[in-house]
């Protein structure tokens, strides 16, 4: 490796570092103010809601990358030019594109090993997280799961416990669903088996329900079963893909499918992730070009804020194409390229003539 090589990717790195080192704290400390929020009314030890903000921060951390990654840019380059190091480069031969180029490569690599570490540390964090928080909130009692066998729900209502169990989910029905009702003392009171229950509201039409309590059977034709769910809560429960790693993402992949479940919100997850270097590969090179195109500018505070402005834009627009995704306006992939192609085309545009800055 080069001398100039080695000097440029420790510099970027300990400015990469820096502005990580920043926005963790500053995430940290607001999560911190939720948690204690969350916690006023609730007697627990001090220490643990610093501890639970703690292990939800790095999850929150990851979803700001693509901006720690502009502004570490911004600051790496204010360190070039204020030491007229930029200038040194040019008169050496070294083009701004060979430059961009070698950032760009690692970039690349410091993206591969967020996704493969970094991310699926978080995400077990905070499946941590939300497992013992869980037990401070009203639906503690509460659980649904799926797993190779199906949809697995546990509810208590009236003080009955129901264990239910369905093999697929079509629209607001449930298929091919048995369902085990017990006392407070687990004591059996009856099984109901149906092959299609509307769950559209929390009281459930069990349609052709047979009925079996102790040896015997009973079938009727429509029952109305009182639970905690309905079709769009179970929606909702496995909305929280960021507690899954990239293993159990494509695992629960696997089951929604057989369920016969939505896989537009696990596909989006899944997406970004493998986007997520390519992303940040295009704000690197965005950040770049933004500061070669305001070296000029003595005061450094503008082009910061002219960073963080366009960052803004730029988070907008991913998140609006995201819900588009999310609500199947547009198809899942579209909703990850077209933001990604966009910031393409306008870094080619300004990348053009890059060397005469």
């Amino acid at each position: 490796m080069n001398t100039y090589t080695k000097f440029l990717v420790r510099t970027y790195l300990s400015s990469f570092l820096n502005v990580f080192f920043i926005f963790f704290c500053l995430i940290y400390i607001l999560n911190l103010l939720t948690e204690l929020e969350f916690f006023k009314q609730t007697n627990v030890k001090a220490f643990f809601p610093l501890y639970l903000s703690l292990i939800n921060t790095p999850i929150l951390v990851f979803e700001m990358f693509p901006f720690i990654f502009l502004i570490s840019t911004q600051f790496f380059f204010n360190t070039l030019f204020n030491d007229n190091e930029m200038n040194i480069f040019k008169y050496s031969g070294l083009k701004n594109t060979k430059i961009f180029s070698i950032l760009a490569i690692t970039t690349f690599f410091v993206g591969i090993l967020i996704i493969s570490i970094f991310y699926n540390l978080s995400s077990n964090l905070k499946n941590l997280y939300l497992g013992l928080k869980s037990n401070y909130t009203e639906d503690k009692k509460y659980l649904a799961v799926i797993t190779n066998n199906g949809l697995w729900i546990k509810d208590i209502y009236n003080e009955k416990i129901l264990m239910i169990n369905a093999s697929s989910i079509n629209n607001n029905e449930l298929l091919n669903t048995y369902i085990s009702e017990f006392d407070e003392n687990f004591e059996i009171i009856r099984n109901i088996k149906s092959s299609k229950i509307d769950i559209t509201n929390k009281e459930w039409v069990v349609k052709d329900a047979e009925i079996y309590i102790q040896n015997n059977r009973e079938i009727v034709k429509s029952l109305k079963l009182m639970t905690n769910f309905d079709y769009k809560l179970i929606q909702n429960l496995f909305s929280n893909m960021s507690s899954l790693s990239f293993t159990e993402l494509i695992e629960m992949r696997t089951n929604y499918k057989k369920l016969n479940y939505s896989l537009t919100e696990i596909d989006l997850q899944l997406l970004k992730l493998i986007s997520f270097p390519f992303y940040f590969i295009l704000m690197f090179i965005f950040s770049a070009i933004i500061m070669m195109n305001t070296k000029t500018f003595n005061n450094k505070s503008i082009k910061i804020i002219i960073g963080l402005f366009l960052s803004v834009i730029i988070y907008y627009i991913n998140n609006f194409f995201y819900i588009l995704g999310t609500s199947e306006k547009i198809s899942v992939v579209s909703s990850i390229i077209i933001p990604l192609t966009i910031l393409t085309i306008i870094n080619f545009l300004f990348l053009r003539n890059i060397n005469a800055k």
